[in-house]
């Protein structure tokens, strides 16, 4: 192993010895082997790890690491949404660049499941509903949410 590393000029990490089995098959997840060993070097086997900021896992499915981003997005910007002296066009614009990117960032590594999107656009209502706020209700005469045919429409007259 060592040579054919030193072959391609790489070095084995000794902090870095982990390895995890990605496959659509449950067939090697039946031999569940905690660690091998080759000449000095014990590699630990992971169900998921983090890499380059994304959780990657075995069952290949990236639905913690989409939760992960959703909550940490919105807690993030939560404040910025509230701020009544920010204009709902500007939050709009920071919705569709800022968010929509960090959602989506290394997106290629996963697979967008249905699930996934359902849960992308239930997000993505939620922070509609908090930059455009309630409305009144003329008939009812009490405050509103929006429903997801307004949010849509509200959103796009304003870009």
């Amino acid at each position: 192993m060592e040579n054919i590393a030193r072959k391609f000029k790489l070095q084995i990490n000794q902090e870095m010895k982990k390895y995890m089995i990605v496959e659509r098959k449950n067939s090697l997840k039946k031999n569940k082997i905690g660690h091998f060993k080759i000449k000095n070097y014990k590699f630990e086997r992971v169900e998921n790890f983090k890499y380059l900021g994304v959780i990657l896992n075995e069952d290949n499915i990236n639905q913690i690491d989409l939760q992960e981003r959703i909550n940490k997005t919105y807690f993030m910007l939560q404040n910025f949404f509230k701020n009544k002296n920010i204009s709902k066009k500007l939050k709009l614009k920071l919705k569709n660049t800022t968010i929509n990117k960090t959602l989506t960032y290394a997106s290629e590594t996963g697979t967008l499941t249905k699930r996934d999107r359902k849960q992308l656009n239930i997000f993505e209502r939620k922070v509609y509903r908090r930059i455009l706020g309630p409305v009144y209700d003329n008939e009812k005469e009490n405050w509103r949410i929006l429903t997801n045919k307004e949010i849509y429409a509200s959103a796009k007259n304003l870009l």
